[in-house]
């Protein structure tokens, strides 16, 4: 705490030690008693300023004029950035149509954003970078349970075989350990890349401290704020504990029989500093999904849904009408599209703007504040489906007006930013038949498709490089071929997609391994879907036109 405001320190005179300073000079930075005053003032009477104890400080020193001698500058010019003197006002050498501000203005101004970027560095910024060294921490922290657990599972399946193969267990357990030490030493270089980046903050807010109590003019009016470059938090580095997959005992094949380790999957999440980010812990599948909610929309041939919030959704179907439903079924609020046409898709930016495509004008429209505007319009082209990317970027499906071709494109605003159409060896991604190819985006920014006409989930990553095909999963249960019609993400960068057709949602892992079907909600010809933040699954029933909610995570 600052001794001249201190409850527990009397200011004292600099010049007599001994009694209480009731004023201070401003421009030597002196303590002064009032017996003092005469003394310190004797020579050079014109150069002090003599202020109250309390206003120490509150006297602007202005900087030097390099024109005029003996000058100060009392005015800066915002078109050039350059300080001015009054005498350089009168002078007219400065270009007089160049609009000049008075230095005390702009000196308060930006000490008013310096106390806001060191409240919001205090408050928010460091804070989360402390979240982030606590998270890491903690997933060092526990690293010898988790490879326990791991290790724990192959022995199991070591029981079964015979002892002739315990020097492939021995293989197996040495390959345990050197991903575990890998998994350390990730974490530890990103919680040293943390460390480093909170000094940085530190030592910013330690000079936004002492610029607040400094009255040094220059410095502060050349002040840059570095809010911006801080509050682009570093991405979450997500690391998923390798998995044990055991085999049947075939003596023919003994290394075989123990079975493999999954690599060690490193990806990296989009950290956003906000009091509402999402829920992204490690979260397991439940045993058995369950219903929270069933809205009954009333809307034939209900496609498409998509979240505004966790108690609020977007639908449409085969009518024109696009409605908002809250998450008791109460509506909210329709639209009715220009071209008075049902839309092929629906999807909501992070400002609650609504984005739906239409077949008919080949656009693609945006709603808000109930005014709507055409973004994005085609020619030999027409949109289908939709996706707000983490980026603020918008995704969409399309295909050519001879049904020959299909492409995703990236836009951001109205202006193309990435098509993506082939792979490396000049062949297609994806089918070219009209049909609707649901889009959505991973966390690790990879780009998923369901690609009805092909029967597959195409998956390609941010540079639009295919990583995955996913062809369904064999079953006894699963009479009809796999034709996937929705998909989404969750927060785990799990793919969730709707089989229509056999009436159930597949669940893949990031790298398009199957996990699970949910196939015990008892749902009907399943088609949209979208995730909220608390990885809560809404799914559209195409003929019953109703929205399940539907808790599926631990």
């Amino acid at each position: 705490m600052d001794p001249d405001y201190s409850a527990q320190d009397v200011a004292r005179c600099d010049l007599c030690k001994t009694a209480i300073a009731q004023s201070y000079c401003d421009f030597c930075h002196v303590n002064l008693c009032k017996p003092c005053i005469g003394e310190h003032i004797s020579a050079d009477y014109g150069k002090h300023i003599i202020v109250a104890i309390h206003k120490r400080k509150s006297t602007l020193i202005y900087p030097k004029c390099e024109t005029h001698q003996n000058k100060t500058c009392e005015y800066q010019c915002k078109d050039c950035n350059s300080f001015l003197c009054s005498r350089c006002l009168a002078s007219k050498q400065h270009n007089q149509e160049h609009e000049f501000l008075e230095l005390e203005e702009v000196f308060s101004s930006k000490k008013e954003h310096i106390k806001g970027d060191t409240k919001e560095l205090e408050n928010q910024i460091l804070p989360a970078y402390e979240d982030i060294a606590n998270d890491l921490k903690m997933q060092i922290a526990r690293l010898d349970d988790e490879y326990k657990k791991l290790t724990t599972e192959m022995l199991k399946q070591r029981e079964e075989i015979h002892r002739e193969i315990d020097n492939a267990f021995h293989q197996m357990e040495k390959e345990i350990g050197e991903i575990k030490m890998k998994h350390h030493n990730i974490l530890q270089k990103h919680l040293d890349e943390i460390k480093q980046l909170q000094s940085l903050v530190k030592q910013t807010l330690l000079g936004l401290n002492e610029m607040e109590e400094s009255n040094e003019v220059s410095p502060t009016i050349l002040y840059n704020s570095k809010i911006e470059e801080f509050s682009k938090l570093p991405p979450k580095v997500n690391i998923s504990i390798p998995k044990f997959i055991t085999k049947q005992m075939e003596r023919e094949e003994l290394c075989s029989l123990i079975g493999k380790l999954t690599p060690l999957s490193t990806t990296q999440e989009e950290r956003v500093s906000t009091a509402n980010k999402p829920n992204t812990s490690v979260r397991e599948l439940l045993d058995e999904p369950e219903v929270l909610n069933t809205i009954k929309t009333g809307h034939g041939s209900l496609r498409n849904v998509t979240c505004i919030n966790e108690d609020q959704i977007w639908i449409s179907g085969n009518i024109a009408d696009i409605k908002c439903f809250n998450i008791q079924g109460v509506l909210q609020k329709t639209i009715k599209p220009k071209s008075g046409s049902a839309p092929k898709d629906i999807a909501v930016y992070s400002d609650e703007a609504l984005v739906y495509s239409h077949w008919s004008t080949r656009t693609v429209y945006k709603v808000k504040n109930d005014q709507t505007e055409e973004i994005i319009t085609l020619q030999e082209w027409t949109p289908v489906s939709l996706c707000v990317t983490s980026s603020g970027d918008l995704l969409v499906t399309m295909y050519s007006d001879d049904e020959t071709q299909s492409k995703v494109v990236r836009y951001s605003g109205s202006t193309v930013k990435q098509t993506i159409q082939f792979d490396v060896e000049g062949q297609p991604l994806y089918s070219g038949k009209n049909y609707i190819k649901y889009i959505s985006e991973n966390r690790n920014l990879d780009i998923c498709v369901a690609d009805f006409g092909a029967s597959a989930v195409v998956v390609v990553n941010q540079a639009g490089k295919l990583r995955f095909r996913y062809t369904g999963h064999p079953s006894r249960t699963k009479s009809k071929s796999f034709n996937p019609h929705g998909i989404t993400t969750d927060s785990q960068s799990r793919i969730v997609t709707a089989d229509c057709d056999n009436h159930c949602i597949h669940i893949l892992d990031i790298d398009g391994q199957f996990l699970r079907y949910i196939d015990n909600c008892d749902l009907n010809y399943p088609w949209g879907l979208c995730v909220d933040n608390n990885d809560c699954l809404f799914v559209c029933e195409y003929e019953k036109s109703n929205v399940k909610k539907i808790r599926y995570l631990k």
